[in-house]
């Protein structure tokens, strides 16, 4: 930022200052108007003043010349990150992970969330940004700790600041499951190969499931062995929750990949409501007609009753219909450029994706079934839902959509958070890095409300890159022996995010 006299044409002089930071000039604010030269100089003085004090620099004096500079900067002792703390680990505090009294823990989240990478280079980045010196031994060494007794207080945490922004409510919670894979070849008795959701079938895995409430606040989790079918796993969970907070009645979201018959008779005989995406093909030859006979528009939605208490919702959409239709011709596309090329062969006969287009001619020709493809068309847009719930029928598609948001927890964790690859081999530190990417995961959360609170649009991934170029300087005055440290704001999205959160 800098100021500037603009002289107007009745004479007078407005004295303004200009931001340039993103590349095009911009009026931040004009200190005043004057046509008296005294009056005029004293407004370029308090235009000085406001740039000082708005991008928090050190107004120091350097009257001595050179050799008193050089000595202030020979006497800087310490240069580091400090937006990571005034952010993110402000949030951290106020979320409650400040009554795990290891300091560890914070640093370790606060990287995670930051500079999300191995636990041998995050030691680098203690060191080198935190002045934080320890090797990767104390590390695992905590981490052991941090799986022994704080898995548990890190979760009752978290459920608890989201009950309170959540205004002490919870009767939705929403579960999904995720694979997690490793760089090893062998398999021990949790991570063991399986169906991979990121297509690394040759590698160990282990499945994370995940419990989140509305908005997708993290709520619980936990690990399974990666070869165990993931319908198995939401039960444990959602009880093991229920029971240890002693909540009430709960309606259940989750997708039609948790959905089997034993998990719906178990939600049920427990008293659970639940909203289930459906698998519509797979209903009886009956229910498919039904459904088919509907002839819905887009938006239109009905409702089909089923044995003990449950309907199926079906809903149709123009623009998922258009998905389903391009999704489906990409598939036919690439199983015919595969034919082309000879690559397939009496191996790929099975129901897995569009493979089930295929069939045998003879003995060893494959070709495409075009008959069940054009068959499978009269399904295109259409969606269905299970549910014993008394919710209209357009409520329960509204609260089955909030469901994409747990995909983004997700992406996030696998992404932003960088949890997988995993390289851990001892189950308890695996364990323990998990629960780090849970309490990241909880702090980006509670980042991206107040953002949105505070009506910003900033994205939490923006914010946090901002914060990550804020600095502070630590001095040691020669004269006193005394030391002081100043934050130092040079851009003007600095300032502003350190004026959102208060800093």
């Amino acid at each position: 930022m800098f100021f500037r006299q603009k002289k107007n044409r009745s004479g007078v002089v407005s004295v303004q200052v200009i931001d340039k930071s993103g590349g095009k000039y911009r009026l931040v604010k004009t200190i005043g108007s004057s046509s008296d030269a005294a009056e005029v100089a004293e407004l370029v003085k308090q235009a000085e003043t406001w740039i000082k004090e708005r991008q928090g620099q050190l107004n120091l004096d350097f009257s001595g010349g050179r050799l008193q500079a050089e000595q202030f900067l020979e006497n800087i002792t310490q240069i580091r990150v400090q937006g990571v703390e005034l952010l993110v680990g402000s949030l951290f505090e106020q979320i409650g992970f400040g009554q795990i009294k290891d300091v560890l823990f914070k640093r370790l989240v606060l990287a995670r969330l930051c500079y999300p990478a191995s636990k041998l280079r995050t030691t680098d980045y203690l060191a080198k940004y935190e002045y934080l010196e320890m090797d990767v031994q104390s590390i695992y060494r905590y981490m052991d700790k941090l799986h022994r007794k704080q898995k548990e207080a890190v979760q009752r945490i978290s459920f608890e600041h989201t009950m309170q922004v959540l205004g002490g409510e919870m009767s939705i919670v929403f579960y999904d499951v995720t694979t997690l894979y490793f760089e090893i070849e062998q398999e021990d008795e949790l991570r063991k190969a399986g169906f991979s959701k990121e297509g690394k079938h040759q590698h160990p895995q282990i499945l994370l499931g995940l419990l989140v409430s509305v908005d997708a606040y993290p709520l619980a989790y936990e690990i399974f062995e990666g070869n165990k079918f993931e319908g198995h796993t939401m039960l444990p969970v959602i009880e093991a929750f229920k029971q240890q907070y002693g909540l009430g009645k709960l309606v259940v979201i989750a997708d039609s990949g948790l959905l089997s018959k034993q998990n719906i008779e178990q939600l049920q005989s427990q008293g659970y409501e639940f909203i289930l995406g459906a698998r519509i093909k797979n209903e009886p030859a009956h229910i498919q007609q039904q459904i088919l006979s509907l002839r819905l528009k887009n938006g239109e939605s009905a409702a089909i009753e089923k044995p003990e208490g449950i309907r199926l919702v079906i809903s149709y959409s123009a623009a998922r219909g258009k998905k389903d239709a391009a999704n489906q011709q990409r598939g036919l596309q690439k199983l015919e450029r595969q034919i082309k090329k000879g690559k397939l062969t009496k191996a790929n006969i099975n129901n897995r994706g569009y493979n089930k287009y295929l069939k045998m001619e003879g003995e060893i020709n494959i070709s495409i079934d075009h008959e069940k493809f054009e068959a499978d068309k009269k399904w295109d847009g259409l969606k269905g839902y299970l549910s014993n719930t008394t919710l209209t029928k357009n409520e329960i598609i509204e609260s089955y959509g909030h469901l994409w948001k747990i995909e983004k927890a997700f992406r996030v964790s696998k992404n932003d958070l960088k949890i997988r690859p995993i390289y851990h081999r001892v189950q308890r530190r695996i364990e323990a890095h998990i629960c780090i990417a849970f309490a990241a995961y909880k702090v980006y959360k509670e980042l991206e409300r107040q953002l949105k609170d505070k009506k910003s649009t900033l994205s939490p991934e923006k914010a946090i890159e901002i914060a990550k170029t804020i600095f502070s300087v630590q001095v040691k005055l020669v004269e006193s022996d005394e030391t002081i440290s100043k934050t130092i704001y040079t851009r003007a999205e600095q300032k502003n995010l350190a004026d959102l959160f208060g800093f």
